[in-house]
């Protein structure tokens, strides 16, 4: 391709979308970029501290834990107190436990902490998603969540550079940078970021009050609590890429550096192709993509039964990236599919809790079979998983809803298509949108 259609690729991959999402995309590479203590927690517990292996696995396992409690409370937070107080609370609450974190030593009150930092960083994972549906047109959702699946990686992948040189420096710094970095965000989002929560339209002469969602309703929706049984299932797999692979890799005599050289593919293919390959799915059947991506990250995972040198390892580790640059944005779009209007915040909540479990049990999972019966168990296991979701995404998304232009907020279409019902506009327009209106 020329550089005039690479400029031309790169224009229409970022165009169309609006300003407000990319003050939210830039928020989410802030915290990216910052991103410490959980690349760094096990070395700083076990070299800076003296602690077991066993105390900071214990450490880590309590930082999981407050995700998952945080998990359904973000939710909720973001649909009664709206998105953008959650965003403050769940990112002012991270920068003040990140500092205290790195100052306390008594092992109690280092679990604790830990287990508050996992329980205010996962918090804001719902209200960001939730803003993001918001704002964003449906037709924009799919790339929209890939830009910003693109940025969490580019600035985790920066920040997995640079915290290792810091802490070769000072921890401390480690952790007050991540605060520091946590608070722009914060201040990002209440400069920049006006509240996107639609309000529920009430009761009048013809039409009766749109009804309550609670976390009740959530649980009740059959078809959404499958495809939340199913990414559970689909995060377990892509979690045996940082849990179970090195630990078989490990067993068949490979060096820490072997898995670092193989796992940075993940990483580079991810900031490659992401873009690109949204370009290519975005206007697809997610119900393919979906059911395409469930086998390929299964039985890239059962391919490494067979890898024997770290190229091989590379090979199997291009298979399930694949699979989870289509599966990130397809998922997360379902997830808005199905969400009512007025419940995104819970419906995220639920989604991103699938995660956080599937977070906890992977390790176990995969220490457990890797003892038992052999890392081949293991990648079998993903296989199986894998078909088994792909089976599940064919049955589930038969007749799935189609998707309505009005579930965007109003504040981001042309004025002749907004319908009297729908959300409430963006209390800060941009002034062509305002002057359109006003035309």
């Amino acid at each position: 391709m020329s550089v005039a259609g690479l400029r031309r690729a790169a224009r229409e991959s970022v165009s169309g979308l609006p300003r407000e999402f990319w003050w939210l995309w830039t928020s989410t590479l802030i915290n990216r970029l910052g991103a410490f203590v959980a690349t760094f927690m096990a070395l700083y517990l076990t070299l800076e501290r003296g602690y077991s292996p066993a105390y900071a696995g214990l450490v880590a396992s309590l930082h999981g834990l407050g995700g998952v409690v945080s998990s359904l409370g973000g939710g909720v937070m973001a649909d009664r107190l709206g998105r953008r107080p959650t965003l403050l609370i769940a990112q002012s609450s991270t920068a003040v436990s990140v500092a205290v974190l790195g100052f306390v030593q008594h092992p109690v009150a280092i679990a604790a902490v830990a287990f508050v930092v996992g329980m205010a960083s996962n918090a804001s994972r719902p209200a960001v998603q939730a803003m993001m549906a918001d704002i964003v047109r449906p037709e924009d959702r799919v790339r929209a969540f890939s830009l910003n699946y693109w940025a969490i990686n580019l600035g985790f992948a920066i920040s997995s550079a640079g915290a290792g040189f810091i802490a070769e420096y000072s921890y401390l710094a480690g952790f007050l940078g991540e605060a520091v970095m946590t608070l722009i965000c914060a201040i990002v989002i209440f400069v920049k970021l006006p509240e996107s929560r639609p309000e529920r339209a009430k009761a009048t002469a013809d039409k009766p009050a749109e009804p309550e969602i609670s976390m009740g309703t959530v649980l009740r929706d059959g078809r959404f609590m499958s495809v939340v049984g199913l990414s559970f299932l689909i995060a377990l797999i892509f979690m045996q890429g940082h849990v179970g692979l090195p630990l078989a890799m490990g067993a068949d005599g490979f060096s820490s550096s072997d898995f670092g050289m193989a796992i940075a593919v993940n990483g580079v293919l991810i900031v490659a192709l992401q873009i690109p390959v949204t370009r290519f799915i975005e206007h697809r059947d997610p119900r393919r993509l979906l059911i395409i991506s469930a086998l390929l990250a299964g039985y890239g995972f059962g391919l490494t039964a067979f890898a024997g040198s770290v190229a091989v390892y590379a090979v199997t580790i291009c298979v399930w990236t694949l699979a989870e640059i289509v599966n990130a944005p397809t998922q997360t779009g379902l997830v808005v599919r199905l969400s009512p209007l007025h419940g995104r915040g819970r419906y995220q909540g639920m989604y991103t809790l699938s995660w956080s479990v599937a977070a906890l049990i992977a390790p176990l999972m995969s220490g457990v079979i890797i003892d038992r019966y052999g890392a081949q168990w293991l990648w079998g296991t993903c296989a199986v998983l894998g078909t088994v979701a792909g089976l599940g995404y064919w049955l589930l998304m038969r007749n799935l809803p189609a998707e309505s232009a009005e579930d965007a907020d109003p504040a981001l279409q042309p004025a002749a298509s907004a319908p009297e019902s729908a959300p409430h506009q963006l209390p800060e327009q941009l002034p062509e949108q305002a002057a359109r209106r006003e035309a």
